[in-house]
C-alpha cells in the first residue's frame, strides 16, 4: 500500500464544512493529514490543481444481481462501474437468486466484495424470498453483516409484517429501506398513468400507488419504537414529497432518497417506446419532476441514490415486456451536477453532502468523510469537464442507461479506495 500526497486540490468535505485549497496526505489506507503545507518526500505525489477532492460517494440503493443474475452484472463489474462514477461504498439490494435472506448469502457477498473496487454493504431481505409471508431471521442476518433490511423490488406485502420488521430493525439499530407501492393500484403498469400511456396502449401506474405505500409506512412509523429508522426509497411523486415533509415536521425519524432521472426527466421520454427509460417507480409528470427537484433543495429529500438496476440488451428490447430498471452509478454525480449545480440551484458542496455524508449517516456507517483517521476513500472531480455518455464505454455489463447520449458536466477523474487508486482517468488511463 503506497502513501499518496494530493497537492493543490480544492478540498470539499461537507462532514467538516470544509472548502479550501490544500493538500491531503493518505497513509496506510487512511487520511493522515490535511493542510496547506503538507509535504512528504517518500509519498507518491499527485497534482490535483484545478480539481475537487471530495469524499467517495455512498450509494444507498443499488442492485448488483450477484448471486444468480450475473449475465446482467456481478459484484466485480458493478463495483468497477461504481469506481468510474466515484462511488466507494454501496448498498446491494436483496433481490438476487438466492435472495439475500440467509447468512450464507450475506457472507458470499461480503467475501466476494473483498477484492472489488468498492465497499459493498449487503441489504438483507425483510421476508423470506421477498414473498411477503414470513420474516427473515433478522438477528442472524445483522450478525452476519447486513447493513439494513428491505424487500426492494416489491413492497412488503402486509402492514402487519412491516410493523413487525420495524420493531425488529429498531431493536437491532438498523434501518428499513422501504419500497413504497400499493400493488393493487400499480397492477401490471409499465409507465406513469397519463395521456401518453393511453396513446401507447400501455397500462399506467398512478401516483397514488406510491403515495398510498408511503402513507402506510409513515403510519406504521408513527406507532413504532422511537428509535425506528425508516428510509423511503426512490421517491418520484409530489404526493410522497408532501407526506415525507409532514412526517419530518412531526419529528419522525424518517429519511428519503430520489434518483437523478426523477428530477431530470419526465414521462415524455417514453414516447419513442424505448424500454431503457422504464423503471419502477416510473418517470412522472413535469409537476412531479419539479416537486422532486425542489424537495432536494429544501432538504425534504435527504439523499441522491441511483437504484442501479442492470438488464441485458435482449431483455430491454421489447418496450411492453421488458423488466423495469436502469443503470446509473457511472452517471449519477455528473447528471446531478448538471441539473443542480450547473443550473445554479445548489452548491457543489451541498450536492456532495447528499451523495456522501448524508447517506453514510442514514446507514450509520463511517464513510463520506475526509476527517483525519477515516478510510482514504476519496475522489477527484473535474467540474468543468463536458462528456457525452457512450453506453459502450460503461464499465458494467449492462447498457440500459437512462442518460445515454446525454452531454453532462463534471467528471470523476480518479477514485481512491482504502488508499489505493481503483479508477484513474487522470494520470495513466483507467485502471
Amino acid at each position: 500500500m503506497s502513501d499518496i500526497l494530493f497537492t493543490n486540490a480544492r478540498v470539499i468535505d461537507p462532514s467538516q464544512n470544509m472548502d479550501c485549497v490544500c493538500n491531503v496526505f493518505c497513509k496506510n489506507g487512511k487520511i493522515a493529514q490535511i493542510g496547506k503545507n503538507t509535504v512528504f518526500e517518500n509519498a507518491r505525489q499527485i497534482d490535483a490543481s484545478g480539481l475537487i477532492l471530495a469524499p467517495g460517494l455512498v450509494d444507498i440503493h443499488t442492485h448488483l444481481r450477484d448471486p444468480g443474475f450475473t449475465e446482467k452484472e456481478d459484484i466485480y463489474t458493478g463495483c468497477a462501474a461504481a469506481a468510474a462514477g466515484g462511488v466507494t461504498t454501496l448498498c446491494a439490494m436483496p433481490n438476487t437468486n438466492p435472495t439475500c435472506d440467509t447468512t450464507e448469502t450475506v457472507q458470499y457477498i461480503l467475501e466476494k466484495a473483498k477484492s472489488a473496487k468498492a465497499h459493498v454493504l449487503p441489504v438483507a431481505a425483510i421476508t423470506m424470498g421477498l414473498h411477503g409471508e414470513t420474516l427473515s431471521d433478522m438477528d442472524a442476518l445483522a450478525a452476519a453483516g447486513a447493513c439494513a433490511f428491505s424487500d426492494d423490488g416489491v413492497p412488503v406485502a402486509t402492514a402487519n409484517l412491516m410493523r413487525r420488521a420495524m420493531e425488529k430493525a429498531a431493536a437491532l439499530d438498523l434501518p428499513i429501506l422501504a419500497h413504497t407501492e400499493d400493488k393493487s393500484l400499480s397492477g401490471k403498469g409499465i409507465m406513469n398513468q397519463c395521456v401518453l400511456a393511453e396513446q401507447l396502449s400501455a397500462e399506467g401506474i398512478p401516483n397514488s400507488a406510491e403515495d398510498v405505500g408511503t402513507v402506510r409506512e409513515i403510519a406504521l412509523l408513527m406507532n413504532a419504537p422511537v428509535n425506528t429508522r425508516l428510509h423511503i426509497c426512490h421517491v418520484s411523486t409530489k404526493g410522497s414529497v408532501a407526506l415525507i415533509a409532514d412526517a419530518k415536521k412531526r419529528g419522525l425519524r424518517i429519511s428519503a432518497e430520489t434518483c437523478p432521472h426523477y428530477f431530470m426527466f419526465t414521462e415524455e421520454r417514453l414516447a419513442a417506446k424505448d424500454a431503457d427509460y422504464r423503471m419502477n417507480p416510473p418517470l412522472r409528470s413535469e409537476s412531479d419532476r419539479r416537486a422532486i427537484f425542489q424537495a432536494l433543495l429544501d432538504g425534504t429529500l435527504d439523499a441522491v441514490a441511483t437504484d442501479h438496476a442492470p438488464h441485458t440488451v435482449n431483455e430491454k428490447s421489447d418496450f411492453y415486456k421488458a423488466p423495469n430498471g436502469v443503470v446509473g452509478m457511472e452517471t449519477s454525480f455528473a447528471a446531478s451536477y448538471t441539473a443542480l449545480v450547473k443550473s445554479g440551484a445548489m452548491t457543489v458542496s451541498a450536492l456532495l453532502r447528499r451523495m456522501s455524508y448524508v447517506p453514510a449517516q442514514i446507514l450509520g456507517i463511517d464513510a463520506g468523510t475526509l476527517r483525519v483517521g477515516a478510510r482514504a476513500d476519496l475522489i477527484l472531480i473535474d467540474e468543468n469537464a463536458l462528456w457525452t455518455v457512450d453506453v459502450n464505454a460503461l464499465h458494467g455489463k449492462s447498457k440500459n442507461c437512462v442518460f445515454k447520449n446525454c452531454t453532462l458536466q463534471s467528471k470523476v477523474k480518479m477514485t481512491v479506495l482504502n488508499g489505493e487508486i481503483v479508477y484513474d482517468e487522470l494520470t495513466k488511463g483507467n485502471e
